[in-house]
């Protein structure tokens, strides 16, 4: 393979920088650069051209094959931020036979192809890196240190250990086998179905943390709604008028609502449309708000909502700007029961985000559904094992291969362009 580099810091002045280098060619590269180096460990040292001419004086940072992130030998050029040095550095670099700029996330590429990552822990990073709020953050730590994987490893040894025991039967065809294995696969499979079903539980609250959950505020037109949107968001994201029916698209606002990652949907006004521009914008708004997490319902005290109220939904009476009513108005116009209202919300999604598990993509949920349906195939017709034991065992074998696609073991190599697409030049 190519030894391939990249900066792995941002672009443009700074302090520091960082240029990475991975590859069988990357100490003896370094070295032309730098003078001799250590195989693994740290030193000062000048780098200078091809042509003997001082480009900076860098700490240099090589790890031998096996211990680096990539799984090859790597060296870490630290310099100083300047673009000048950064561009003569990644000039002399790109002139060596054998030496390629890399391409979005092939350092993380190369460390699932030599086994330093699965592909779980790679989302997880891809999720770290574009993480925006504290609980993203966390979240995506527990899958980029193997939470997941960890867990499909467990279900992988079970399913196997169960194929053994149900190939057993189809060995001893012909005598006797001295042991009913039926109850231990029946345990094996059992809990590792029941495992999976809570994680399938867990993952559509898992996916919003990763994608944000979405608030919508509602109600009929004039009812102060793009205000409090403006008040939510600090800044006039909305134009708001005394004039009904301002509001003809859904517009979106994203904050940072205790840690969690919300987008605030301000929609139309829900009427008897004037206009056929104002009855699409009442019809997305009321899509969207339907699909929302949670509906924030504004009404004139003592009227109805014009959409269903669900649990987790807030029904407020708009345009209280004294605050009388208490946490059942709310006034965007002075911000009186506003923080009542970010706090209520953030502890409805608070509650919800507690049930999330480790399988935050959607390809998790459907590789555990299609394990699933060959587990509960096997447990159904568990009893005539000792039939057709050559059928249940190649049952158990698509289920496993569902957890291998889970870590990336088999059948995901179309999904590695679009994984690795996200991930910047230098990772």
């Amino acid at each position: 393979m190519d030894t391939i580099f990249a900066l792995a810091t941002a672009k443009g002045r700074a302090g520091i920088a960082v240029i990475r280098l991975s590859g069988s060619l990357s100490l003896i590269v370094a070295e032309a650069l730098c003078g001799d180096l250590p195989a693994s460990g740290r030193v000062l040292r000048k780098i200078r051209s091809r042509n003997g001419d001082l480009i900076d004086e860098a700490l240099i940072l090589t790890f031998c094959a096996g211990e680096s992130y990539t799984g090859e030998a790597v060296v870490e050029f630290q310099i100083h931020g300047s673009v000048a040095v950064i561009n003569l550095i990644l000039s002399e670099l790109a002139s060596f036979d054998g030496v390629r700029e890399a391409e979005a996330g092939e350092f993380t590429r190369r460390a699932l192809e030599n086994g330093r990552l699965d592909l779980t822990q790679v989302e997880g990073l891809a999720d770290l890196i574009d993480a925006e709020t504290i609980v993203q953050q966390r979240q995506a730590v527990r899958v980029m240190t193997g939470g997941l994987g960890v867990k499909a490893e467990r279900w992988r040894t079970a399913l196997i250990r169960a194929a053994a025991l149900l190939e057993a039967t189809i060995d001893f065809a012909d005598e006797e086998v001295p042991v009913d294995v039926t109850p231990e696969v029946r345990v094996l499979l059992s809990s590792v179905g029941e495992e999976m079903r809570a994680e399938i539980a867990g993952s559509g609250i898992a996916e919003r943390i990763r994608t944000g959950f979405e608030v919508a505020i509602v109600g009929p037109p004039n009812a102060g709604k793009s205000t409090l949107l403006n008040r939510l968001a600090g800044r006039d994201a909305a134009i708001t008028s005394h004039h009904a029916g301002t509001t003809r698209d859904v517009l979106e606002v994203r904050m940072d609502l205790g840690g969690l990652p919300v987008t605030v949907l301000d929609t139309a006004g829900i009427r008897e449309a004037q206009d056929d521009v104002e009855e699409i914008g009442i019809r997305r708004g009321v899509d969207r708000a339907r699909a929302a997490d949670i509906r924030v319902h504004l009404v004139a005290d003592g009227s109805q909502p014009e959409l269903e109220v669900v649990e987790g939904d807030l029904v407020l009476v708009p345009k209280v700007d004294d605050g009388r009513l208490g946490e059942r108005g709310i006034s965007g116009e002075t911000g009186a029961g506003v923080d009542s209202l970010v706090r209520r919300l953030g502890q409805v999604l608070s509650q919800r985000a507690t049930g999330a598990g480790v399988a935050i993509r959607e390809r998790h949920r459907l590789a555990m559904i299609t394990a699933i349906a060959h587990l509960d195939d096997v447990l159904d017709r568990l009893d005539s094992a000792g039939e057709f034991p050559d059928l249940l065992a190649e049952e158990l074998r698509f289920a496993l291969r569902a957890v291998d696609g889970i870590v990336g073991r088999i059948g995901v190599e179309d999904l590695l362009g679009e994984i690795f697409s996200s991930f910047c030049i230098g990772k």
